[in-house]
């Protein structure tokens, strides 16, 4: 008998072990990965609400604590503003798939720039909170990196298109 030839089988036999293949198929994910890929969506969930809520909010409706560092910094309101524009579109962008990775990446920047400013200007008074928050941003940005191939071929696609 060929390969491209079906061999002549009862239906009950075939349905029976069609149906024995399925549940094969439906155990073959590992737990752990599938356990993995919820606490990552977890992170980056809990993530989100601190830098939409906790960092961008106070600088968005101009909180006087968040105020008054940035004009100890010399950046007034304006700098205050950006910042939390900035904080507010990772937050946003962390729940955006085809974002996840550069959005992590470019949070990270954000938090480095926070903790040089910590330190020199604020004489290290919070400097630990940026330095904490890069190492879930970076496990974000590694383990979502597969996305910056996706948002690359859209941006050539656009850019094409355009």
């Amino acid at each position: 008998m060929s390969e491209t030839t079906v061999p002549v089988t009862a239906p009950a036999a075939t349905a029976a072990k069609a149906a024995s293949s399925r549940t094969v198929v439906a155990e073959s994910p590992t737990p752990r990965g599938r356990r993995a890929r919820i606490a990552l969506r977890g992170l980056q969930v809990f993530l989100a609400l601190f830098f939409v809520i906790a960092s961008a909010l106070p600088k968005l409706i101009a909180h006087p604590s968040a105020a008054e560092g940035f004009d100890k910094m010399g950046w007034g309101s304006a700098g205050m503003y950006a910042i939390g524009v900035l904080e507010l579109a990772g937050g946003i962008a962390l729940l955006i798939p085809v974002l996840q990775s550069l959005a992590a990446v470019s949070l990270s920047a954000l938090m480095v720039g926070a903790f040089v400013v910590s330190v020199t200007v604020f004489g290290g008074e919070n400097a630990a909170t940026p330095l904490i928050l890069i190492v879930p941003l970076t496990l974000i940005a590694w383990a979502r990196r597969d996305h910056n191939a996706r948002l690359l071929r859209l941006v050539r696609l656009v850019r094409r298109q355009a």
